[in-house]
């Protein structure tokens, strides 16, 4: 790995398995990979010396710290990830779910972590972007989904108003 650092990179707190993490984050995306892993230079409140304290996850943007138990994951923070067919979405939605996930509503699904991300089809984001009654069949079929169903949205875009 390079030793640039971007300017901007989100940080993930993580209690002790940022590593774990990373290397599930880096197997659904394709093309990235777990960058560098830096340990402890001592001890520290949740952790030894030699412990692994920072990963990077290349293609990603985003590095995970062992920090310990005292910072919990919320839906205030979510990745959003746009895909381009309903093969995508499947994909990384089960993905996700499937590796001790847990399902919500809308696109939107947590990791084992408790990591929410939003699993977003460009063709729903399109139907919203034109606003108006297209908009809101695309809303109103979205809101009884849980993960999207590209169909569904479509046959909601086309639907006589």
């Amino acid at each position: 790995m390079s030793a640039q650092i971007p300017k901007a990179t989100v940080c993930l707190w993580y209690n002790h398995d940022a590593v774990d993490a990373a290397r599930f984050y880096a197997q659904i995306f394709p093309g990235s990979s777990v960058g560098a892993v830096r340990r402890a230079a001592g001890d520290y409140p949740n952790g030894k010396e030699g412990d692994v304290l920072v990963v990077a996850v290349l293609g990603v943007s985003c590095i995970g710290v062992n920090g310990g138990p005292a910072f919990k994951h919320s839906e205030a923070f979510s990745f959003a990830v746009a895909t381009g067919s309903q093969e995508e979405t499947d994909r990384h939605w089960n993905a996700i779910v499937g590796n001790g996930g847990q399902e919500s509503r809308c696109g939107w699904c947590k990791d084992k972590w408790g990591l929410s991300w939003q699993i977003t089809p460009k063709a729903l984001s399109a139907a919203m972007a034109k606003g108006g009654e297209v908009a809101k069949r695309a809303f109103a079929a979205m809101m009884a989904m849980n993960k999207i169903d590209i169909e569904a949205i479509e046959a909601a875009v086309h639907a006589d108003a």
